[in-house]
């Protein structure tokens, strides 16, 4: 993803204020990453803003980690389908980067609306989702987390925070652009069963 550089720092769970050591964070390192092999770096808005971290170590489950809720292949939700994104990034325009963990709503915007010529037109393609445009939005340092969608009673994630406009973080009709995740189950899955494999079968990494 574009807000990944490829380094391979500690990965951290359970934290609330980046700023205050609350004694129940997760660190544990990252021993291999795999960005989708379309991924342009200078071309955000071309698509693939996606990557999976294979960590050292399972996390600890418990009332704060959990395994997250994937969607099924290919799944378009509806428009002002409920969703939620959370993130450290800034909380305005030029702001400063937020310490706490945040969260707003932003409901879906389907994408005829939002490739429309007076919204993102074909910037928008249709292996990403769009959502907010109201009050709230993504904004930079948001990249890379999730937008969690209310789905059939239960919470998915159902995108990859991608990119906001250049105008503004909360621009009239530029929501939050993200990428699909049921776009990418196929890749999804082919690199998680070769993790497996390279789980039990080490020396052929």
């Amino acid at each position: 993803m574009h807000a990944f550089t490829g380094g391979q720092d500690p990965f951290l769970q359970q934290d609330h204020d980046i700023n205050v050591h609350e004694g129940k964070e997760q660190y544990m390192s990252v021993s291999a990453v795999y960005i989708h092999p379309q991924w342009n770096s200078n071309n955000v808005a071309g698509g693939y803003d996606i990557a999976l971290l294979r960590l050292s170590s399972d996390a600890s489950l418990n009332n704060y980690v959990r395994l997250a809720n994937l969607p099924p292949a290919g799944q378009v939700l509806p428009n002002n389908n409920l969703c939620y994104i959370t993130g450290w990034g800034r909380t305005q325009t030029g702001g400063q980067l937020s310490a706490k963990l945040k969260q707003a709503y932003l409901p879906v915007v389907d994408h005829k609306t939002c490739s429309s010529s007076s919204w993102w037109g074909s910037t928008v393609k249709t292996s990403m989702v769009c959502a907010g445009g109201n009050s709230e939005s993504g904004c930079q340092g948001d990249s890379g987390g999730p937008l969690n969608c209310q789905v059939n009673g239960q919470y998915v994630v159902h995108g990859v925070t991608s990119f906001v406009s250049s105008m503004g973080c909360n621009t009239l009709r530029k929501p939050t652009v993200f990428t699909r995740v049921s776009a990418y189950n196929s890749w999804i899955s082919g690199v998680s069963k070769f993790t497996v494999f390279l789980k039990y079968f080490p020396s052929f990494y």
